[in-house]
């Protein structure tokens, strides 16, 4: 039997209905009094006093966050951190006091941004949780009562009115004319009407249900008595607080950050025991070779990882702020330029969340300005509770214009009801005589029309012609319109009847002639279209994912310029396991009538085929994705759960922001792909070259205090790399870490370096007598000679080199650094230059060196330059980068 929800290891149960909320749906009123041991006179105080300790209060999220130790254990388990930790301690043993400081200082800087976005985690939850600080109508001991919605438990009996928040999951067991708006947990534009008796076919997914409604939804019109199935954590909604107060999932960047960490480590493992044994061997001195493998181990740390990454993605968030998205979570910057894949909700996001009248037309679906004034009559003359459809008539700037309402005069009203699902208002005329005006539902108006207009002419309602008019209006309901006919009368002047309080009666909607329909839309935000070709332009591909209808989401789709190819629907969703859904997402574009569990399976089914995926939402029912996603994504009129639980807010309507956040990604990792590169490629080589010069040089290649000091100043050229310019090609698709490619670029470019170290040793050992070991002082001289050549030498390679690793382009002539790049590095040749000859040199055991150095030293640096550029571009062409 196929497994329909399969759950790995660890992992936590999808949000779902309850089993016995879905039953409670099937069964009659009487029998789920029965099922609930209640009653119409509600429960007991006793009994419900005893409920309560059973169930527990009726709230959503305890405010259950973990201690500061814990935070504080979770963000110092890394295996960067570790290694800092390992490494300052070391340093700190050793004496060296500057190498230390500066690597504590990058693990308060790491573990301090880490335990802060840890200590978010729960606020949204809250935010769930505030949103039932109501009060509910209960009935208890057969009396109605406002009690706290916190003390509400299964079996109690609700009463329910306009405006009322649904205080829990209930079963309907009266109803009239109830109306709940459920967009909050589907995304439907439209409230939903519910009945005490199932009206839905067998098997209707539970949240479109009519006989059930949920926590968290309101009621929009009409009144009902229900009974409570489920409280707290076991609603619905109670299942969503569940995954928003579990730790998000660790991020594609972190992911990768680590793996790189790793890849450092393996190197570390091979490289410093063997500079430890080698020198131990070969130099006699196994505590002055532990002490160099130390400095070595140093050497091969990114130590200034943590502050360029903060410093970059700080950056960007600046620059973001500038554009009015406010950044939540730094890492969310890399992970949306990273991002490949962007899911987004339809209402309110890519469309207003506001329905508006976008057609008036004449039965051949022509515009009709006289259908127009007709509906805005209706609308205007009317007395009971206006709903979206007739705010959104009287809204339209034309209506008022053609209605003339100042000329016509108000005689009756008959007033909707859910049986005819007409409501109809009757206006006396300048000329003398009324006019039933009729609006509702096609299917309801067609069966009491005798007649249409069309063209000035009022033709017969036959069979030929009703199917044919029935064909027009389903255009537009096909097209994802909301459609609503409008239909006249003309009648003499009427008075009062004998028995009825009104002249006009339901009666009267008989004989009707159909004029036309008058279409709404949830129409989409005005920057939507060209932020998806934006987007789409930059390699992002758009997901739709939506609990509204299928129509209406491809009629939005087909507005914004979105490609419609495949349509994934909820029930589907539910049928498909983890492994079938992960295939299915890679080939849809839109998902239509989706759950909330649904939207959080869809994300992290993408995610299992290595994409990194964003989600743009707004609405509660949307809070799991945007807490699943690599990259959540809110917009300004957005409901609180919903920018709680996102990574950033848009606080501009314009949704190009979107596709600028994500080049502003994309530079941000350009430029720590950039420093991690670029260290990594320069201290392995570095590191190669020092294996080798263990071997056959007859003292340290270098000492420790020279190590640390190139390391340093290396370091300090590098920290200006956040300020950096960014190539164009480099942002114009998403460029996710690459491991592979990281260590190919590693294995080949440092070992360019690592040629050059080598020649440059043979210039210091065979050209400047460097070999010289016959007497200590010559042994002295000769080691202090080559340790300053082979330093200077290191040191401007590694500062000139970056200008190679930085672009893809030749550099100086294609791409150009930035002027802050540009000044560090030529800060650090300076500082180089000047050490050999310094009181800090001779300190470090530096000597000046001879003049026939620096022409050697001048076309080592152009050699090496134009080796690393040649190698780059191989790899370049070979795709392997």
């Amino acid at each position: 039997m196929k497994q329909t929800r399969p759950i790995g290891e660890g992992e936590k149960p999808a949000i779902h209905v309850s089993a016995l909320l879905v039953e409670m749906s099937t069964l009659d009123p009487g029998e789920v009094f029965a099922r609930l041991s209640t009653s119409p006179e509600g429960l007991t105080a006793s009994d419900a006093a005893a409920r309560l300790a059973k169930h527990g209060p009726n709230v959503l999220a305890r405010d259950e966050r973990p201690s500061v130790a814990r935070l504080l254990w979770r963000a110092v388990i890394n295996p960067l951190v570790i290694l800092l930790a390992v490494l300052s301690t070391v340093s700190f043993a050793t004496g060296d006091t500057r190498s230390g400081t500066v690597m504590v200082l990058m693990i308060v800087l790491s573990v301090g941004l880490k335990l802060f976005q840890e200590a978010k985690a729960g606020t949204a939850a809250a935010a769930l949780k505030a949103m039932i600080s109501v009060h509910a109508t209960v009935v208890r001991d057969g009396q109605p009562s406002e009690l706290p919605v916190t003390q509400l438990v299964p079996g109690d009996v609700v009463q329910l009115a306009a405006g009322d928040m649904i205080p829990g999951d209930l079963r309907i067991v009266q109803a009239k004319d109830l109306f709940v708006s459920q967009g909050s947990l589907t995304g439907e534009s439209f409230p939903v009407e519910k009945h005490a008796a199932e009206v839905a076919p067998a098997g209707t997914e539970p949240l479109a249900r009519t006989t059930i409604a949920f926590l968290g939804t309101s009621v929009v019109s009409g009144s009902a008595s229900a009974i409570v199935v489920a409280t707290g954590k076991s609603t619905y909604l109670g299942a969503m607080a569940v995954t928003l107060t579990e730790q998000p999932a660790e991020t594609a960047f972190d992911r990768d950050i680590a793996r790189f960490t790793w890849l450092l480590l393996r190197f570390m493992l091979v490289m410093v025991p063997l500079v430890f044994i080698v020198n131990g061997l070969t130099k006699g001195s196994w505590a002055e070779a532990f002490f160099f493998a130390m400095a070595v181990a140093v050497g091969l740390t990114p130590e200034m990882l943590p502050m360029i990454v903060t410093v970059c993605l700080s950056k960007g968030a600046v620059a973001m702020g500038k554009k009015k998205v406010i950044v939540k979570r730094l890492n969310a910057i890399q992970n949306l330029g990273a991002m490949d894949v962007l899911c987004t909700d339809k209402t309110g996001t890519l469309t207003l969340d506001q329905v508006v009248l976008e057609k008036y037309c004449d039965v051949s679906l022509r515009d009709s300005d006289a259908v127009l004034a007709l509906a805005y009559a209706n609308s205007h003359f009317q007395t009971g509770l206006k709903n979206i459809l007739d705010r959104a008539v009287l809204a339209h700037e034309e209506a008022h214009a053609h209605a003339r309402v100042t000329a016509l005069t108000k005689v009756d009203e008959i007033p909707f009801d859910f049986e005819r699902r007409i409501m109809s208002v009757v206006v006396r005329l300048p000329e003398g005589h009324d006019l039933i005006i009729s609006k509702g539902a096609p299917e309801a108006i067609f069966p009491r029309c005798a007649s249409f207009v069309l063209d000035g002419k009022q033709e017969s309602m036959d069979h030929a012609h009703i199917d044919s008019l029935k064909l027009e209006y389903e255009r537009l309901s096909a097209d994802g319109f909301r459609v609503l006919a409008i239909a006249t009368k003309q009648a003499p002047p009427r008075t009062n009847l004998p028995g009825h309080p009104t002249p006009y009666t339901k009666a009267d909607e008989s004989d009707l002639v159909l004029q036309g329909y008058i279409a709404f839309l949830d129409p989409p935000k005005e920057s939507c279209a060209a932020a998806i070709v934006a987007l789409q332009a930059h390699g992002v591909v758009i997901k739709v994912i939506t609990g509204d209808n299928e129509l209406v989401a491809r009629k939005v789709c087909k507005v914004v310029g979105l490609a419609v190819e495949r349509v994934l629907l909820g029930d589907d969703v539910e049928k498909l396991t983890d492994e079938e859904l992960a295939e299915a997402a890679e080939h849809t574009s839109l998902f239509a009538r989706v759950s909330p569990g649904h939207k959080q399976r869809i994300i992290k089914a993408l995610q299992s085929r290595k994409h990194t995926v964003g989600f743009m939402g707004d609405g509660i029912n949307d809070a799991p994705a945007l807490h699943a996603a690599d990259v959540g994504i809110s917009v300004d009129t957005a409901v609180d759960i919903a920018k709680e639980a996102a990574d950033m807010i848009l606080l501009e309507k314009s949704l190009l922001v979107i596709d600028e956040g994500v080049l502003e990604g994309r530079k941000v990792f350009a430029n720590i792909s950039k420093y991690v590169r670029m260290g990594a490629s320069s201290n392995f080589g570095n590191m190669f070259s020092m294996l080798g010069a263990s071997v056959f040089v007859p003292f340290l290649p270098m000492v420790p205090i020279q190590i640390l000091t190139n390391n340093l100043l290396y370091d300090l050229g590098q920290t200006t790399i956040p300020t950096d310019a960014v190539d164009a090609d480099q942002i114009q698709r998403p460029r996710p870490w690459n491991i592979k490619a990281l260590t190919r670029f590693i294995l080949f470019i440092g070992p360019c370096s690592s040629i050059f170290d080598y020649t440059t040793f043979l210039v210091m050992l065979y050209l400047f007598g460097c070999w010289d070991v016959s007497t200590p002082a010559a042994a002295a001289h000769s080691a202090s000679l080559f340790q300053t050549g082979w330093f200077v030498e290191s040191l401007l390679t590694q500062v000139l080199v970056i200008h190679v690793i930085r672009t893809n382009k030749i550099p100086f002539l294609q791409s150009q650094a930035s002027r802050p790049v540009l000044a560090m590095g030529i800060a650090i040749v300076i500082v180089g230059l000047g050490l050999p000859v310094s009181v800090v040199g001779t300190y470090l055991g530096f000597t000046p060196l001879p003049w026939q150095y620096w022409p050697i030293l001048a076309t080592t640096i152009l050699c090496y330059l134009a080796v690393t550029q040649g190698v780059k571009h191989w790899l370049l062409r070979r795709h392997w980068i």
